[in-house]
């Protein structure tokens, strides 16, 4: 794909999603005298409408353009999704996206336009380091904090990115967007981590991908005993309550996936505690460490985090042993490594220790 970048000499394009988050991020770099482009992925079916996008830009006063990406998307992001699910894995496809597609694929784009800047709407932000080399860190408002989702981006990326948002809580967001009175889509909705399932379950989702193949089998306890029947590995994930069809007096937890035999293991509540767990795929945005570290770990976005050691088990391989057990430690999830507030980096994770 070619980027045509109507903007030559552009200081900076912004990944404007159609919502207020971009939207407002490309008015504050604006305001500050940067040269401004509009860049608008189209990576899946449905998204704002060509009518809206361009109202937006006018109204920002930028030009705008539009990359259609949605096969680099389905090849690198809905393949696996669907694909991690049939395994009997928790897929978290924001972070994969981010990493691949638009810290990856768009900033190469970029880089050849000879565009120095990539800014987004995400709460996150980039600050100098004591050596001033840039660092990831969380947000200024911890609620609306996105860093974990990039837990797997490029270091060399960091001193391009611009976050405008990062200092900025999401009330003052909404009332910049007021006084600029941007105009939003009827529809217009608060961005989701699946954004490509418009509506419904994901597993709705899933039963329509090719390739995904989820044969019924056995929902069996901790000692093998059947429980019931489940509708395919795929469809289940470590923590889940609703929609296991056994009743008992104290509720079921989904505790483990064994794609290999087809089953479910159920358990209570205390079976989905873990100790620690292995991760593989890490990734740094620190010089890579070469000894044991201490850092707060996150097992997936919404997680608080928990003191934890975080020991080298080979390249790219790590051992995380919790200071308290951990409830729901999901294989094929991210779990992101934080110092205080700097993200220190993230792997996939392969399994729970007990």
């Amino acid at each position: 794909m070619i980027l045509v970048n109507p903007l030559p000499g552009a200081q900076v394009a912004v990944a404007l999603s159609g919502g207020v988050d971009s939207a407002v991020a490309a008015a504050l770099l604006k305001a500050q005298g940067l040269r401004v482009l509009g860049v608008h992925l189209r990576l899946a079916a449905g998204g704002p409408a060509e009518e809206h996008l361009q109202a937006l830009a006018r109204r920002l006063d930028i030009p705008l353009i539009e990359l259609d990406l949605r096969e680099d998307f389905g090849n690198r992001v809905l393949a696996y999704f669907a694909r991690e699910y049939s395994r009997g894995r928790t897929p978290n496809p924001c972070v994969r996206c981010n990493a691949a597609i638009k810290f990856g694929r768009v900033w190469q784009l970029l880089k050849e336009e000879g565009i120095p800047r990539l800014a987004t709407g995400h709460y996150a932000r980039v600050l100098p380091g004591p050596d001033g080399v840039p660092e990831l860190h969380r947000a200024r408002d911890r609620a609306k904090d996105q860093s974990y989702f990039l837990q797997r981006l490029d270091r060399e990326v960091l001193p391009h990115l611009l976050f405008p948002l990062g200092e900025l809580t999401k009330p003052e967001v909404r009332a910049r967007a007021r006084d600029l009175e941007l105009p939003l889509a009827e529809d217009y909705r608060e961005s989701q981590e699946l954004c490509f399932i418009p509506r419904g379950p994901y597993q709705d989702f899933l039963r329509q991908m090719p390739g995904v193949t989820a044969a019924p089998g056995d929902l069996v306890d901790s000692r093998g005993r059947v429980l019931g029947r489940h509708q395919g590995v795929a469809y289940y994930t470590v923590g889940q309550r609703r929609g296991l069809g056994v009743p008992a007096a104290a509720p079921y937890y989904v505790v483990e996936i064994q794609p290999a035999s087809n089953r479910v293991v159920l358990g209570y509540q205390e079976e989905l505690l873990s100790s620690g767990l292995r991760a593989s795929g890490v990734n740094w945005l620190i010089p890579g460490p070469t000894a044991a570290i201490t850092a707060r770990a996150m097992i997936r976005y919404r997680h608080p985090g928990v003191a934890a050691r975080v020991f080298l088990d080979g390249p790219a391989r790590v051992r995380v042993i919790f200071d308290t057990p951990q409830t729901a430690v999901a294989p094929g999830q991210a779990v992101a490594f934080y110092l205080e507030d700097r993200l220190l980096g993230g792997g996939w994770i392969e399994e729970r220790i007990k």
